[in-house]
């Protein structure tokens, strides 16, 4: 190519950059933009006069380009891409910028290609907030129906019933509710619950442990404290609780080992829904709903001094008393089959219990209620290995409950009489053999327990029963047990 060739197409060089339609920005080493073509112009909605000649930095700095990739390319001799946004968000630019060797090496010029990415942005961002949507309305769902199958699966009994029809009025409103019960009763299901079923069902549910955060510690976590608070605090500051659950649920559990001084400040919180952080003066509107739980009689706590009465009065707006497990005893199978169905997932295992064992459970006063209920049944599923678990194999302080129950009653041991008369070890042996089957099959109730029990089959197990005064006239037959 001759002299005159490269001359001529130098000067048709913005010609053939017109003709392309992808937009292309050209600049030296020092940033100075030196060709822009119409593709350019017509995405950018920027005159080439207005960039040409002009450099990078300047631009920058005049709020035309928000992202500049010239330097670095210089710098590091790689190709780079960018998003950058023209005419106040209404146009998106996909930059892709690749550096122009000199005859030693050194990057000579920047050219970068510009193309339209606006739609495709659009539709990410619809898609992202479709895929957000979908995400809370699937946990909507899943909450609801979490719900539901606690309410469904596990509370049955009339006490339970009831507590939960009322309990359904109340968290269709947005009052402060109360919950008292014995410890284990399942307060903070209930809480859950009220949460999930409430207009706040979809905001965040934050649980506080009031009896767990030491005295000196518990106002910063409450409320949260600004730069400087104390020593030791965060350069940042720390936002409390309280402004964490904003347009959700608060569930204040153990509310009754909160301090005097605590009390009083959640007591101006609640009257003024107002919050103030450690070390700041300025005060800041909340909009928190307050589930609160406590296991202590707090009507003797305010007779001692410990509780504030107008606290109180200012949590007792609906008041919920969960009953202990011994007085809704109907609630302990549907109770158990939850627990063994939860464990048995857990640790693969298939473990069962009799229908004696589940009636066993009634006879227990269950001073830990369902939590307690709950660590037994963990406790045998891992335990055991696949069987179906009896009376005799629960835990000691549920057996010694069954001592005089009796139904539950040990079989009476087998005493052998001494003979009379001269007779063989084996016939002895065999005798007291049938007796034991005997006394054996009545306390299953079934041949085929028995059977299973001494593992042998059932014909062995007639053979050897027909030894015995009680069944030697009806072996064989199911209709004599």
């Amino acid at each position: 190519m001759t002299v005159n060739h490269i001359t001529a197409l130098e000067g048709h060089l913005n010609d053939i950059l017109d003709l392309m339609e992808v937009g292309i920005f050209l600049s030296d080493r020092q940033g100075t933009t030196l060709r822009v073509n119409k593709a350019y112009e017509s995405l950018t909605g920027i005159a080439r006069e207005r960039l040409e000649g002009f450099n990078v930095l300047d631009l920058q700095k005049q709020g035309i380009f928000n992202k500049v990739l010239n330097p670095v390319i210089v710098k590091t001799g790689k190709p780079a891409t960018a998003v950058q946004e023209f005419g106040r968000g209404e146009k998106t630019l996909h930059l892709q910028s690749y550096p122009i060797f000199g005859s030693r090496g050194e990057v000579c010029f920047v050219v970068t290609f510009a193309r339209d990415v606006t739609t495709i942005r659009s539709l990410q961002s619809q898609i992202d907030k479709q895929a957000r949507l979908i995400q809370q309305y699937q946990a909507r769902v899943e909450t609801m129906l979490g719900s539901h199958k606690k309410i469904d699966g596990v509370f049955s009994s009339p006490p339970m019933q009831m507590l939960l029809t009322t309990m359904m009025r109340i968290a269709a409103t947005d009052v402060t509710v109360l919950l008292l019960g014995e410890t284990g009763t399942g307060k903070d299901v209930l809480a859950r619950i009220i949460h999930a079923s409430s207009p706040r069902k979809d905001s965040v549910f934050i649980k506080v442990d009031c009896s767990s955060i030491s005295e000196q510690l518990i106002e910063s976590e409450l409320f949260g404290y600004v730069k400087g608070a104390f020593t030791g605090a965060s350069a940042q500051g720390k936002a409390g609780y309280f402004e964490s659950a904003d347009g959700g649920t608060l569930f204040l559990d153990e509310i009754g080992e909160l301090p005097l001084p605590m009390q009083s400040r959640l007591l101006r919180v609640l009257q003024d829904q107002e919050i103030m952080r450690v070390g700041s003066s300025k005060a800041q509107k909340v909009d928190v709903r307050i589930i609160a739980a406590t296991n202590r009689d707090l009507s003797a706590d305010i007779e001692a001094g410990k509780f504030r009465q107008d606290l109180f009065y200012r949590l007792d707006v609906a008041k919920l008393i969960m009953p202990p497990l011994r007085e809704r005893l109907e609630d302990i199978p549907l109770l158990t089959k939850h627990f063994l169905d939860k464990y048995n997932a857990k640790y693969n295992k298939s473990v069962v219990l009799s229908q004696k064992a589940l009636k066993a459970l009634s006879y227990y006063s269950w001073p830990g209620n369902v939590r307690e209920l709950q660590n037994i049944i963990q406790h045998i599923v891992i335990t055991h290995d696949n069987v179906m678990v009896e009376p005799s194999s629960l835990p000691g302080r549920l057996r010694e409950c069954l001592a005089d129950k009796e139904d539950f009653s040990e079989p009476e041991e087998v005493t052998p009489a001494l003979p009379e008369t001269p007779t063989s070890l084996k016939e002895v042996m065999e005798g007291i053999e049938a007796e034991l089957l005997a006394k054996a099959v009545q306390h299953y109730g079934s041949f085929n327990k028995t059977a299973q029990m001494f593992q042998i089959n059932r014909s062995t197990l007639f053979r050897k029963l027909k030894r015995s005064r009680a069944y030697g006239s009806c072996v064989g037959d199911e209709d004599c047990l």
